[in-house]
């Protein structure tokens, strides 16, 4: 330990998600004038992916094309662009591109998830995604190709929703129909509930909840009681999976392959890798979190303070996160934001209509001016931009 503190003690950061690109931009602003830190980001776009827009992709709308190196400007913090192909827990490397190399003293684990395109036979040949912009770019191009034909959407979650609800009202010639084992907005009060369901009705969705997908066909999905439903395109959002990389790594992982962490985000078989967002299980008192951007933020900032806090021979704290909403857009004008409880069960509070979209505009915008503040000073206040209560504590100096 003494020999590494001598020397330039380098953190890599996997993944440049909402939670990678807060640990980056939080740890290399606070320590960019130190000598003896260099903080790096691996990322195999250099481009920021705005998730919560890519359903205004898949139905051909313009969104902002956001550089990291621009986003990382000013931090000190570098960029390289490349797929991570493998982790070395023991020799503490990555490996990029299967041709380069890169070791590390700190390594933040940031990768995500996507969606779960192997569980069920057909999906990953036949059925369209929202994993990057480009597979939203190619749903684009089928939908535009498709009059009066069929869209089924499989899964009835937040992804779900509004991407059914956004190619309706942006392709009024297709029907849109719905598939999912529960009803969409099954967790949410009944008011919210209720307005979500007459959107769809207002907008020509169909819902069809209750049923099971096993299969998905060049033309069409079977259900487990046997029948089929003809369509055009097929959009599959149900189920998310994380690389296998951490597993293949050694690291201890839940069911779901994800990073099994202590209460300050070090997985608990490493404690020089961090995980955060999506690749992470974190435990909080109310349970595990489920992976949402208003999580990643939080997470990716505590992961930052508690590496400063280590490096300064200090215990690192515990993180202590709860919910605080659940936006869902439906369409450009339109949308449903419930409001809820920390452990994200719903409240009675619900907004609705044109001043839920502003809402929800407001949050999946709020990221930038955020990073932009990071930059400068440390981050404060007791909420953040996509949402949540986060308990932060101040960093080693």
């Amino acid at each position: 330990m003494n020999a590494k503190a001598a020397q330039r003690h380098e953190v890599l950061v996997l993944g440049a998600g909402y939670a990678g690109l807060s640990t980056t931009i939080q740890l290399a602003a606070r320590t960019r004038k130190r000598g003896n830190l260099q903080v790096t980001l691996i990322n195999p776009y250099d481009t920021f992916t705005e998730r919560l827009r890519l359903h205004m992709t898949a139905t051909g709308q313009d969104t902002a094309r956001l550089r990291l190196p621009e986003l990382l400007d000013g931090t000190g913090a570098g960029f390289v662009r490349g797929w991570v192909t493998a982790v070395d827990a023991e020799a503490e490397t990555v490996r990029i591109d299967d041709d380069r190399t890169m070791r590390y003293d700190t390594l933040v684990y940031g990768l995500g998830s996507i969606a779960d395109t192997v569980a069920v036979p057909g999906v990953d040949d036949h059925a369209y995604t929202l994993n990057s912009p480009e597979d939203a770019v190619v749903l684009a191009d089928r939908l535009s190709r498709i009059d009066g034909e069929t869209v089924v959407v499989c899964g009835s979650g937040l992804t779900g929703i509004e991407a059914a609800a956004e190619i309706a009202e942006r392709h009024p010639e297709l029907q849109v129909i719905l598939l999912g084992r529960q009803e969409p907005g099954a967790s949410m009060h009944p008011k919210a509930k209720t307005y979500l369901d007459a959107a769809f009705a207002r907008l020509g969705v169909r819902v069809r909840s209750g049923v099971d997908v096993v299969k998905v066909l060049p033309d069409g999905v079977e259900l487990a009681d046997g029948s089929g439903v003809p369509a055009g395109a097929v959009l599959w959002t149900s189920g998310t999976r994380v690389s296998p990389l951490a597993a293949a790594a050694g690291l201890t992982i839940d069911e779901r392959g994800r990073v099994v962490t202590d209460g300050a985000l070090r997985s608990v078989s490493h404690p020089d890798i961090y995980a955060v967002g999506d690749a992470a299980a974190i435990r909080q008192g109310y349970g595990v979190m489920h992976g949402t951007c208003q999580g990643g933020m939080p997470t990716g900032v505590h992961a930052a303070l508690s590496i400063l806090r280590v490096l300064a021979g200090k215990e690192p704290k515990p993180f202590r996160f709860g919910y605080y909403h659940t936006p869902v857009s439906l369409g450009r004008n339109d949308a449903v934001v419930q409001f809820t409880r920390p452990d994200d069960s719903p409240r009675r509070i619900v907004l609705t209509g044109k001043r839920a979209a502003k809402y929800k505009e407001t949050v999946t915008a709020a990221p930038w001016p955020t990073f932009a503040r990071m930059k400068r000073m440390p981050v404060s206040g007791a909420f953040w931009p996509h949402g949540g209560r986060y308990t932060r504590i101040r960093s080693a100096k």
